[in-house]
């Protein structure tokens, strides 16, 4: 399989860290100096992702922004000489043609926004990255996904999953485990938000995805299930009714910078990858924890 385009789902409201999200989307907020959204588009650049789709919604348009150039900030970098800085702005820029943007009017769930990205994905496999997850890890996931895929026949789904504490499996979509090889393995059925209990195994579906086309069809006429929304996985089962899905432990550690905790855990862990700020962070924490 040639996975040549990657949806990044960009509408939702962030209500989880409000009021930061009020006026500014929470793909937006940064881990230490940079937005979420400019990490997960260079998770898929790295694996090899040719074309960017952004589905965005009201109040969005500071993301399609970022992707664009700053003509005014451009010549005032070259103007005072900081060529680094202008490096730095060069390499985060995508080629002409590469990005699209479109529309999900309402917030109607994930599965209706992937469904709102059909006519631009068309008739090919793709790829699905939700830029509230970020996972810290080089080769990064979605590269782990896509080299795992080429092992996959032709009308195969992927879907990244992580081991969570079985008190809290309901709180997840959740996949059953059939025949093992290595990390991946074949998805055995799928629930979300299975009741406390219940739950076929302890991996949770996390935010990496790589779909066949035909889940449009299932999405068109998909009802609305978990909290009233059009749930991504429960299309998911749908198709797996007539094509394969496998699931892969992924190597790298998730953070959920969607919730305020994960949020600042991901600044702290994403800081101390950085050499520049490694050791004046760690002296920062250790003092304000009195050691």
């Amino acid at each position: 399989m040639k996975i040549r385009k990657a949806v990044f789902p960009v509408a939702g409201l962030g209500t989880r860290v409000l009021p930061a999200t009020k006026a500014m989307p929470k793909e937006m907020l940064t881990i230490v100096d940079k937005p979420l959204i400019q990490y997960v588009y260079d998770e898929a650049k790295e694996a090899g992702i040719e074309h960017f789709i952004f589905v965005t919604g009201r109040n969005k348009n500071v993301i399609e922004d970022h992707f664009d150039r700053m003509f005014e900030l451009d010549t005032t970098l070259a103007a005072r000489g900081k060529k680094a800085e202008q490096e730095i702005l060069a390499q985060n820029q995508p080629e002409a043609g590469a990005v699209s943007f479109t529309r999900q009017q309402a917030p109607l769930g994930l599965g209706h926004a992937v469904w709102c990205a059909r006519d631009i994905v068309g008739n090919e496999p793709f790829a699905v990255v939700l830029p509230d997850e970020l996972v810290l890890n080089t080769p990064g996931c979605l590269k782990q996904m896509i080299e795992t895929a080429s092992s996959l026949g032709e009308k195969s789904n992927l879907i990244a999953v992580e081991a969570v504490p079985d008190h809290l499996t309901h709180q997840y979509g959740i996949c059953g485990v059939g025949k093992r090889t290595g990390k991946m393995f074949e998805v055995d059925g799928m629930v979300e938000k299975p009741a406390k209990g219940t739950a076929p195994s302890n991996l949770s579906i996390t935010g990496r995805y790589i779909l066949q086309p035909e889940i449009f069809k299932i999405l068109e006429t998909q009802e609305r299930g978990a909290g009233g929304e059009i749930q991504l996985t429960d299309a998911m089962i749908g198709l797996a009714k007539s094509q394969k899905f496998y699931g892969v432990e992924f190597e790298g550690e998730r953070h959920d910078c969607g919730s305020k905790p994960g949020f600042l855990r991901a600044n702290i862990a994403y800081g101390l990858q950085r050499p520049e700020l490694r050791d004046g962070l760690i002296a920062e924490m250790k003092k304000y924890l009195g050691q």
